[in-house]
């Protein structure tokens, strides 16, 4: 039975995308099925994982609208070894359309019901916004990977994030909790970056991931070729963290 996980912050630019294509493809790597939904209309994690989002016959826009099923939609990337139900600019769209429909908030967790006996893993890329798209992620997962850096402003939208999961855990999904918070984009020379890492080990114990993903430049060019790092270049620093973050993610899950 697949888990499913969102790759959730409220703040931008701290690297969800990248760490959602990149987790999968390191999950990949260590031999797990994996399927990967974007439900964020950029479809970067679409773009990031081999597949043109302007070429796709199918997307989360038409699973959501319940005109296609996650199988019918899903694309196995041959580059990346995992399954991509990908997102365009048409997803914009489902905001509006699904105000006025009936369980809107459920759409996605009943498509994802149908595959989970074909996964191991389930990531789902969510906006950064809290709407009604990262609702659905948020109603559908069992957990929440929070990748973050540690940077001071990082601290606030994370109150604001652990709230929103809260909420979302007493109204509409029991299971849904923080699975961990992942530091990203982490220079150990920047003495702040140390503090903010210690002051959320301090607080947060072991939801804090051991694994930190360095900052590193080959993890940052990848996107413009396509790929996850860790197909690009799997012997750069950064692609290396990301298969050590799949192995510590399905260790922690055994434990679970």
């Amino acid at each position: 039975m697949a888990k499913i996980f969102c790759v959730a912050n409220q703040k931008g630019g701290v690297g969800k995308t990248t760490t959602t294509v990149n987790l999968a493809a390191g999950l990949a790597k260590v031999g797990q099925r994996v399927l990967m939904v974007d439900l964020d209309p950029q479809g970067n994690a679409t773009m990031g994982s081999g597949v043109d989002k302007r070429a796709m016959q199918l997307s989360v826009y038409d699973v959501l609208l319940e005109s296609a099923s996650v199988a019918e939609a899903a694309i196995f990337s041959e580059k990346c070894g995992y399954h991509v139900l990908g997102a365009n600019r048409e997803l914009a769209g489902a905001e509006v359309e699904l105000v006025e429909v009936e369980r809107r908030e459920r759409r996605l967790k009943q498509a994802l019901a149908g595959v989970a006996e074909q996964y191991d893993f389930v990531l789902i890329d969510c906006p950064p916004s809290l709407s009604m798209l990262t609702l659905n992620g948020l109603c559908s997962a069992h957990g929440v990977i929070v990748p973050m850096q540690c940077e001071y402003f990082a601290l606030e939208g994370l109150t604001d994030l652990v709230n929103t999961i809260k909420q979302v855990h007493a109204n509409l999904n029991k299971d849904l909790q923080i699975i961990g918070l992942l530091r990203v984009m982490f220079d150990p020379r920047i003495t702040l970056q140390q503090q903010v890492s210690d002051q959320l080990k301090a607080h947060f114990g072991d939801k804090v991931f051991d694994t930190v993903i360095p900052r590193n430049v080959r993890l940052a060019e990848a996107p413009s070729y396509g790929l996850p790092g860790v197909v690009f270049d799997p012997a750069a620093r950064g692609s290396q963290a990301f298969i050590a973050f799949a192995e510590e993610m399905v260790e922690r899950i055994r434990k679970m």
